[in-house]
């Protein structure tokens, strides 16, 4: 199962790099949402190798799931690597220079199932998957806003 998303942003490539790889600002984001979080390396900085562990409620279950950030190439890519009980991910994201003050976005996430219990889990997402399309689209779009927003008022 794959969903990809895409947005133009007004802000340079290493601006918007930079606030992408703004782990500690996600980590926070995250366990104001509810997910534990836990950063098992020490490095603070975009590094390859640097690993998460997460935890988070799913149709009411507790969902555990290893996140390492497998490659990084600043300021074009950062691909990260999820493993959870029967199921693993990958998420690319990259950035594309459009002009000296306009970057492109583009996630990518792809996930793939190892068990029958996370095939049905998948099964039931691509059921939802339009909804769930739209949601992913909305909140990069949302998010692509914000970093326009920081950027313009150096925050």
């Amino acid at each position: 199962m794959q969903f990809t998303a895409r947005e133009d942003i007004e802000a340079p490539i290493n601006v918007v790099f930079e606030m992408v790889a703004d782990f500690e600002r996600f980590e926070r984001m995250a366990m104001r949402r509810g997910v534990e979080v836990r950063r098992l390396s020490g490095h603070m900085g975009v590094v390859p190798g640097t690993q998460w562990e997460t935890v988070f409620k799913l149709r009411g279950k507790p969902r555990h799931i290893a996140i390492e950030m497998a490659e990084c190439d600043p300021p074009s890519l950062l691909r990260f690597e999820a493993i959870s009980k029967g199921m693993n991910g990958v998420t690319i994201v990259e950035f594309l220079a459009l002009s000296q003050r306009r970057t492109r976005l583009s996630i990518d996430m792809s996930l793939a199932a190892r068990s029958l219990p996370a095939r049905l889990l998948l099964q039931s997402l691509r059921l939802g998957q339009s909804r769930f399309r739209r949601q992913f689209q909305l909140r990069l779009s949302e998010f692509a806003r914000e970093m326009e927003e920081r950027h313009l008022h150096g925050s």
